[in-house]
């Protein structure tokens, strides 16, 4: 028997069962929607089918000459990614009623498939200044992504993105109109854990240098007592090596393996504040709103940010915790010796208040809402 609903597709150049944001997509829409993905690795659960791609494929892989030639078209279209997926797609075209375009590096595939109700993009970064603090990206990439936003996105019928910031610089640039959907994890029933002594400090997220060395740094300026725990992915395992080494002894600093994402609030209830300050050395930097702030009020933490403005907008609307005076680890270990134990039951208490509102439940409608919009248009 034919499946009653309507068809979706989630076409995303990523790992998709540690994609969080993806994996979200395809939760929500999966009950009413017959979902095909197409991406790197296994299927995620409730899917019914995967278009696998390669794993010896490299996503990000382009001709240098074409790009340096402003080929874009060309480069784009004989990048292996792009072809390995067009293969998987072969005789596809109009048998969608939509698809999800995870990412700009998606959607002209998406464009290609002319589903019949049509297609969401959803762009999580603002593309065309995402490595800009590296002068060879900005000479030789950016423009390319300047190019497919260009051409491509606003092709899209419908766009969200990651922040407001964000939001604005696409409608700005490009005069593309997109809503937000933050990267907001599910909501998780705990309550707020007494707290410690010393305070216990948590992060969690990627080994990598720019993104911890400010943390690092403050921990050797704090006078308070207070300890901190880091939950970290080997995306550098380089670094990741002389973080272990330094830290082996250290009784205030410790290292611990990556938890999976469903079990990473109950692992950072039993912590007191998350820790997160990220130097904008890009535009995207600057406006980044990440899970891990999400992933810290589900773990019913209190919060101490940098003056990010994304990220300080939400501690402050929520009274969460703290924003420090600028990105130095000068400033941050101010903040942190500032701190009382009334000061982090406070902050606790205000993210368990906020915890249903900053969920995926809530914050993912935004998808539900586009997707349903577009769906509608096939069969009234």
């Amino acid at each position: 028997m034919a499946d009653p609903r309507p068809s979706l597709l989630v076409l995303s150049f990523s790992p998709l069962r540690s994609d969080a944001r993806v994996l979200r997509q395809v939760q929500l829409l999966a009950e009413r929607y017959a979902v095909t993905t197409l991406g790197y690795g296994e299927a995620p659960d409730g899917v019914v089918e995967h278009l696998r791609l390669p794993d010896d494929v490299v996503s990000w892989h382009k001709d240098r000459r074409l790009l340096l030639s402003r080929r874009f078209e060309t480069a784009y279209r004989t990048s292996p990614v792009v072809q390995a997926a067009a293969r998987l797609l072969e005789g596809r075209r109009a048998r969608f009623d939509v698809v999800l375009a995870d990412d700009i590096d998606t959607v002209p595939l998406a464009l290609d498939l002319a589903p019949r109700g049509g297609v969401h993009a959803d762009l999580h970064e603002y593309h065309p200044r995402q490595n800009e603090e590296l002068l060879r990206w900005r000479l030789f990439v950016a423009p390319y992504y300047r190019w497919l936003v260009r051409t491509y996105g606003t092709r899209a019928d419908s766009v969200t993105t990651v922040a407001e910031g964000i939001a604005r610089e696409y409608r700005l640039r490009f005069g593309l109109r997109a809503g937000v959907v933050v990267n907001a994890p599910h909501f998780v029933d705990l309550e707020p854990a007494p707290v410690h002594e010393p305070l216990r400090l948590v992060h969690s997220g990627n080994a990598q240098r720019h993104r911890l060395d400010v943390l690092l740094e403050a921990m050797e300026l704090v006078t308070a007592p207070m300890t901190l725990d880091l939950y970290l992915m080997p995306n550098d395992p380089a670094y990741l090596a002389e973080l272990q080494a330094r830290y082996a002894a250290s009784d205030r600093v410790r290292l611990h393996p990556p938890v999976a994402p469903a079990d990473l609030p109950a692992t950072l209830n039993a912590h007191d504040v998350g820790v997160y300050v990220l130097p904008p050395v890009s535009f995207n930097h600057l406006w980044a709103l990440p899970n891990k702030i999400f992933d810290f009020v589900q773990g019913r933490l209190a919060l101490v940010v940098g003056p990010s403005p994304e990220m300080a907008g939400l501690v402050r609307r929520h009274g969460l915790g703290v924003v420090t005076d600028d990105f130095s680890a000068a400033a941050l270990a101010r903040a942190l010796d500032r701190l009382t134990p009334a000061d982090v039951a406070a902050g606790k208490t205000a993210s368990h208040a906020a915890a249903h509102e900053l969920s995926a439940e809530q914050q993912v409608r935004g998808w539900a809402r586009a997707v349903d919009a577009l769906a509608a248009r096939v069969n009234g």
